[in-house]
Protein backbone atom coordinates (compact mmCIF):
# COMPACT_ATOMS: atom_id res chain seq x y z
CA UNK A 1 0.00 0.00 0.00
CA UNK A 2 1.62 3.30 -0.91
CA UNK A 3 1.15 6.32 1.87
CA UNK A 4 0.69 9.15 -0.20
CA UNK A 5 2.78 12.68 2.36
CA UNK A 6 0.00 14.56 2.75
CA UNK A 7 -0.65 17.10 -1.03
CA UNK A 8 2.74 15.73 -1.82
CA UNK A 9 1.03 15.90 -5.38
CA UNK A 10 -1.81 14.56 -7.47
CA UNK A 11 -3.52 10.82 -7.05
CA UNK A 12 -3.85 8.71 -10.09
CA UNK A 13 -7.58 8.29 -11.60
CA UNK A 14 -9.84 6.76 -9.91
CA UNK A 15 -9.57 2.90 -9.67
CA UNK A 16 -10.47 0.94 -6.78
CA UNK A 17 -7.23 -0.50 -6.27
CA UNK A 18 -6.05 3.44 -6.63
CA UNK A 19 -8.63 4.51 -3.97
CA UNK A 20 -7.63 1.97 -1.25
CA UNK A 21 -3.82 2.53 -1.75
CA UNK A 22 -3.48 5.90 -1.38
CA UNK A 23 -3.46 7.01 2.15
CA UNK A 24 -2.27 9.78 3.36
CA UNK A 25 0.21 10.81 6.41
CA UNK A 26 -0.10 14.16 8.15
CA UNK A 27 2.66 14.19 10.91
CA UNK A 28 0.79 17.06 13.03
CA UNK A 29 -2.81 15.73 12.28
CA UNK A 30 -1.47 12.02 13.77
CA UNK A 31 0.17 13.12 16.47
CA UNK A 32 -2.54 15.08 17.56
CA UNK A 33 -5.34 12.00 17.41
CA UNK A 34 -2.44 9.94 18.96
CA UNK A 35 -1.85 12.53 21.79
CA UNK A 36 -5.63 12.91 21.85
CA UNK A 37 -6.31 9.05 22.35
CA UNK A 38 -3.93 8.59 25.02
CA UNK A 39 -4.96 11.87 27.32
CA UNK A 40 -8.58 10.52 26.71
CA UNK A 41 -7.29 6.80 27.87
CA UNK A 42 -4.68 8.11 30.92
CA UNK A 43 -7.90 9.68 31.99
CA UNK A 44 -10.27 6.55 32.26
CA UNK A 45 -7.32 4.73 34.16
CA UNK A 46 -7.52 7.79 36.59
CA UNK A 47 -10.83 7.19 37.48
CA UNK A 48 -10.77 3.20 37.32
CA UNK A 49 -12.96 1.62 40.18
CA UNK A 50 -14.34 5.01 41.01
CA UNK A 51 -18.40 5.15 41.23
CA UNK A 52 -20.40 6.08 39.41
CA UNK A 53 -18.91 3.59 36.24
CA UNK A 54 -18.04 6.00 33.44
CA UNK A 55 -20.28 4.75 30.27
CA UNK A 56 -18.88 2.77 28.18
CA UNK A 57 -21.08 4.65 25.25
CA UNK A 58 -19.10 7.83 26.31
CA UNK A 59 -15.93 6.41 25.43
CA UNK A 60 -16.75 4.39 22.47
CA UNK A 61 -18.29 7.98 20.60
CA UNK A 62 -14.78 9.68 22.19
CA UNK A 63 -12.60 6.97 20.36
CA UNK A 64 -15.46 7.10 17.59
CA UNK A 65 -14.69 10.69 16.84
CA UNK A 66 -11.03 9.72 16.62
CA UNK A 67 -11.66 6.90 13.93
CA UNK A 68 -13.78 9.37 11.83
CA UNK A 69 -10.95 11.88 11.91
CA UNK A 70 -8.23 9.20 10.43
CA UNK A 71 -10.97 8.49 7.91
CA UNK A 72 -11.20 12.23 7.12
CA UNK A 73 -7.70 13.24 7.18
CA UNK A 74 -5.74 10.22 6.61
CA UNK A 75 -7.81 8.05 4.41
CA UNK A 76 -7.55 8.13 0.75
CA UNK A 77 -10.83 10.74 1.77
CA UNK A 78 -8.05 13.40 1.99
CA UNK A 79 -5.52 12.16 -1.21
CA UNK A 80 -8.53 12.79 -3.85
CA UNK A 81 -10.10 16.14 -1.84
CA UNK A 82 -7.20 17.60 -3.75
CA UNK A 83 -8.91 16.67 -7.22
CA UNK A 84 -12.26 16.30 -6.30
CA UNK A 85 -14.24 19.02 -4.70
CA UNK A 86 -17.24 16.73 -3.40
CA UNK A 87 -14.58 14.51 -1.82
CA UNK A 88 -13.18 17.42 0.26
CA UNK A 89 -16.79 17.81 0.73
CA UNK A 90 -17.36 14.47 2.93
CA UNK A 91 -13.99 15.36 4.45
CA UNK A 92 -15.42 18.49 5.96
CA UNK A 93 -18.69 17.02 6.50
CA UNK A 94 -17.11 13.88 8.03
CA UNK A 95 -15.99 16.53 10.95
CA UNK A 96 -17.98 18.55 11.28
CA UNK A 97 -21.41 16.34 11.33
CA UNK A 98 -19.83 12.90 12.46
CA UNK A 99 -16.57 13.61 14.44
CA UNK A 100 -17.54 16.44 16.19
CA UNK A 101 -21.05 15.16 18.01
CA UNK A 102 -18.91 11.93 18.85
CA UNK A 103 -16.36 14.11 20.80
CA UNK A 104 -18.82 15.61 22.50
CA UNK A 105 -20.97 12.47 23.29
CA UNK A 106 -17.11 11.55 24.88
CA UNK A 107 -18.00 14.33 27.71
CA UNK A 108 -14.12 14.93 27.91
CA UNK A 109 -14.75 17.74 30.92
CA UNK A 110 -16.38 15.37 32.89
CA UNK A 111 -14.08 12.81 32.68
CA UNK A 112 -11.02 15.58 32.96
CA UNK A 113 -12.93 16.89 36.06
CA UNK A 114 -13.37 13.28 37.46
CA UNK A 115 -9.72 12.38 36.59
CA UNK A 116 -7.70 15.43 37.95
CA UNK A 117 -6.07 15.71 41.21
CA UNK A 118 -8.75 17.72 43.70
CA UNK A 119 -5.01 20.29 43.98
CA UNK A 120 -4.98 20.56 40.16
CA UNK A 121 -9.17 20.89 39.60
CA UNK A 122 -9.35 23.78 41.91
CA UNK A 123 -6.00 25.74 40.82
CA UNK A 124 -5.58 25.15 37.18
CA UNK A 125 -9.09 22.97 35.80
CA UNK A 126 -12.25 25.07 37.23
CA UNK A 127 -10.76 28.50 36.85
CA UNK A 128 -9.86 27.64 32.86
CA UNK A 129 -13.14 26.19 32.79
CA UNK A 130 -14.85 29.37 34.56
CA UNK A 131 -12.44 31.83 32.35
CA UNK A 132 -14.30 34.79 30.25
CA UNK A 133 -13.12 33.32 26.87
CA UNK A 134 -14.27 29.51 27.62
CA UNK A 135 -18.05 31.30 28.90
CA UNK A 136 -17.85 33.00 25.35
CA UNK A 137 -16.89 29.83 23.62
CA UNK A 138 -19.51 28.06 25.12
CA UNK A 139 -22.64 30.30 24.52
CA UNK A 140 -25.14 28.51 22.24
CA UNK A 141 -25.55 31.95 20.43
CA UNK A 142 -21.81 32.58 19.41
CA UNK A 143 -21.35 28.90 19.31
CA UNK A 144 -23.50 28.66 16.73
CA UNK A 145 -22.97 31.86 14.99
CA UNK A 146 -19.73 30.53 15.15
CA UNK A 147 -20.53 27.46 13.18
CA UNK A 148 -22.36 29.53 10.37
CA UNK A 149 -19.27 31.85 9.89
CA UNK A 150 -16.80 29.05 9.11
CA UNK A 151 -18.67 27.27 6.75
CA UNK A 152 -19.43 30.32 4.69
CA UNK A 153 -16.55 32.54 4.83
CA UNK A 154 -14.15 28.91 3.94
CA UNK A 155 -16.34 28.93 0.70
CA UNK A 156 -17.33 31.86 -0.60
CA UNK A 157 -14.20 33.83 0.42
CA UNK A 158 -10.47 33.28 -1.00
CA UNK A 159 -9.68 30.72 2.07
CA UNK A 160 -10.52 28.08 0.12
CA UNK A 161 -8.12 28.20 -2.72
CA UNK A 162 -5.55 29.33 -0.30
CA UNK A 163 -6.17 25.95 1.60
CA UNK A 164 -6.02 24.24 -0.92
CA UNK A 165 -2.56 25.55 -1.79
CA UNK A 166 -1.30 25.71 1.59
CA UNK A 167 -0.37 23.28 3.48
CA UNK A 168 -0.89 25.18 6.90
CA UNK A 169 -3.90 26.90 5.81
CA UNK A 170 -5.49 23.60 5.28
CA UNK A 171 -4.70 22.27 8.74
CA UNK A 172 -6.14 25.67 9.60
CA UNK A 173 -9.16 24.96 7.48
CA UNK A 174 -9.60 21.54 9.14
CA UNK A 175 -8.93 22.70 12.64
CA UNK A 176 -12.19 25.52 12.73
CA UNK A 177 -14.45 22.87 10.95
CA UNK A 178 -13.99 20.24 14.38
CA UNK A 179 -13.78 23.05 16.83
CA UNK A 180 -16.77 25.09 15.53
CA UNK A 181 -18.72 21.60 15.01
CA UNK A 182 -17.76 20.52 18.51
CA UNK A 183 -18.62 24.29 20.14
CA UNK A 184 -22.04 23.72 17.90
CA UNK A 185 -22.67 20.24 19.14
CA UNK A 186 -21.68 20.45 23.13
CA UNK A 187 -24.91 22.37 23.82
CA UNK A 188 -27.06 19.83 22.00
CA UNK A 189 -25.89 17.12 23.65
CA UNK A 190 -25.26 18.59 27.09
CA UNK A 191 -24.00 15.66 28.95
CA UNK A 192 -20.83 18.04 30.09
CA UNK A 193 -20.90 20.63 32.57
CA UNK A 194 -21.59 23.95 30.97
CA UNK A 195 -22.04 27.22 32.24
CA UNK A 196 -24.90 27.87 29.33
CA UNK A 197 -26.77 25.52 29.25
CA UNK A 198 -30.09 25.19 27.12
CA UNK A 199 -33.26 23.61 27.61
CA UNK A 200 -34.83 20.50 25.71
CA UNK A 201 -37.45 22.56 23.67
CA UNK A 202 -34.36 25.53 23.38
CA UNK A 203 -32.05 22.27 21.58
CA UNK A 204 -34.41 21.46 19.14
CA UNK A 205 -35.06 25.07 18.22
CA UNK A 206 -31.28 25.28 18.37
CA UNK A 207 -31.17 22.74 15.75
CA UNK A 208 -33.75 23.42 14.01
CA UNK A 209 -32.45 26.82 13.07
CA UNK A 210 -29.12 25.52 11.57
CA UNK A 211 -30.67 23.71 9.26
CA UNK A 212 -31.53 26.46 6.84
CA UNK A 213 -27.37 27.17 6.82
CA UNK A 214 -26.53 23.44 4.96
CA UNK A 215 -29.32 24.02 2.57
CA UNK A 216 -28.47 27.45 1.46
CA UNK A 217 -24.44 26.97 0.90
CA UNK A 218 -25.61 24.02 -0.95
CA UNK A 219 -27.88 25.72 -3.32
CA UNK A 220 -25.87 28.40 -3.50
CA UNK A 221 -22.88 25.54 -4.73
CA UNK A 222 -25.09 23.65 -6.91
CA UNK A 223 -26.51 27.25 -8.77
CA UNK A 224 -23.16 28.46 -9.33
CA UNK A 225 -22.39 28.27 -13.30
CA UNK A 226 -18.63 28.59 -13.28
CA UNK A 227 -16.03 26.73 -11.18
CA UNK A 228 -16.13 28.71 -7.74
CA UNK A 229 -12.37 27.55 -6.98
CA UNK A 230 -9.77 27.88 -9.23
CA UNK A 231 -7.57 24.89 -7.95
CA UNK A 232 -10.27 22.69 -9.21
CA UNK A 233 -10.30 24.49 -12.34
CA UNK A 234 -6.95 24.24 -13.07
CA UNK A 235 -6.57 20.81 -12.78
CA UNK A 236 -5.00 19.17 -15.59
CA UNK A 237 -7.03 16.01 -17.38
CA UNK A 238 -8.62 14.00 -16.35
CA UNK A 239 -9.83 15.79 -13.20
CA UNK A 240 -11.04 19.13 -15.28
CA UNK A 241 -13.25 17.18 -17.75
CA UNK A 242 -15.86 16.64 -14.71
CA UNK A 243 -15.88 20.06 -12.54
CA UNK A 244 -19.07 21.40 -12.63
CA UNK A 245 -20.78 17.89 -12.14
CA UNK A 246 -18.49 17.57 -9.05
CA UNK A 247 -19.12 20.77 -8.19
CA UNK A 248 -23.12 19.92 -8.19
CA UNK A 249 -22.19 16.35 -5.93
CA UNK A 250 -20.90 18.67 -3.56
CA UNK A 251 -23.29 21.00 -3.31
CA UNK A 252 -26.19 18.11 -3.20
CA UNK A 253 -24.06 16.35 -0.57
CA UNK A 254 -23.84 19.65 1.45
CA UNK A 255 -27.32 19.83 1.58
CA UNK A 256 -28.54 16.31 2.10
CA UNK A 257 -26.48 16.05 4.56
CA UNK A 258 -26.67 18.58 6.46
CA UNK A 259 -30.50 17.79 6.77
CA UNK A 260 -30.39 14.16 7.76
CA UNK A 261 -27.67 15.02 10.48
CA UNK A 262 -30.37 17.42 12.09
CA UNK A 263 -33.05 15.58 11.71
CA UNK A 264 -31.38 12.82 13.88
CA UNK A 265 -29.74 15.56 16.05
CA UNK A 266 -33.43 16.57 17.20
CA UNK A 267 -34.60 13.19 17.18
CA UNK A 268 -31.39 12.43 19.74
CA UNK A 269 -32.78 15.84 21.78
CA UNK A 270 -36.30 14.53 21.88
CA UNK A 271 -35.84 11.10 22.90
CA UNK A 272 -33.23 12.63 25.29
CA UNK A 273 -36.41 14.84 26.32
CA UNK A 274 -38.92 12.44 26.60
CA UNK A 275 -36.34 9.67 28.90
CA UNK A 276 -35.77 13.42 31.26
CA UNK A 277 -39.91 13.89 31.52
CA UNK A 278 -40.13 10.24 32.04
CA UNK A 279 -37.50 9.52 34.99
CA UNK A 280 -38.91 12.73 36.60
CA UNK A 281 -42.72 11.58 36.29
CA UNK A 282 -41.11 8.01 38.10
CA UNK A 283 -39.68 10.31 41.33
CA UNK A 284 -42.46 12.00 41.52
CA UNK A 285 -44.16 8.63 42.17
CA UNK A 286 -41.55 7.22 44.17
CA UNK A 287 -41.75 10.09 46.70
CA UNK A 288 -46.00 10.30 46.68
CA UNK A 289 -45.59 6.20 47.54
CA UNK A 290 -42.92 7.24 50.43
CA UNK A 291 -44.97 10.11 51.66
CA UNK A 292 -48.26 7.74 51.60
CA UNK A 293 -46.63 5.02 53.52
CA UNK A 294 -45.53 7.12 56.08
CA UNK A 295 -49.16 8.34 56.70
CA UNK A 296 -50.70 4.86 56.31
CA UNK A 297 -47.63 4.29 59.32
CA UNK A 298 -48.86 6.90 61.78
Amino acid sequence: MAIVIAHGGLPPKFTLGAVFAQWSFDPIAFSLMVITGLLYWWGLQRIRGQKPVFATSRVAAFYGGLAVCVLALLSPIDTYGDVSFADHMVQHLLLILVAAPLFALGTPITLLLRAARPETRKRIVLPILHSRPVSILTRPVFAWLLFAVVQYATHFTGFYNAAENHVWIHALEHGLYLLSGVLFWWPVVGLDPAPHRLSYPARILYVVLAMPLSAFLGVAIISASAPLYAHYAHLPPPWANGVMTDQNNAGALMWETGGIASLIAVLFVAAAWFRHDEARQRRIEEDLDKAAGLIEAR
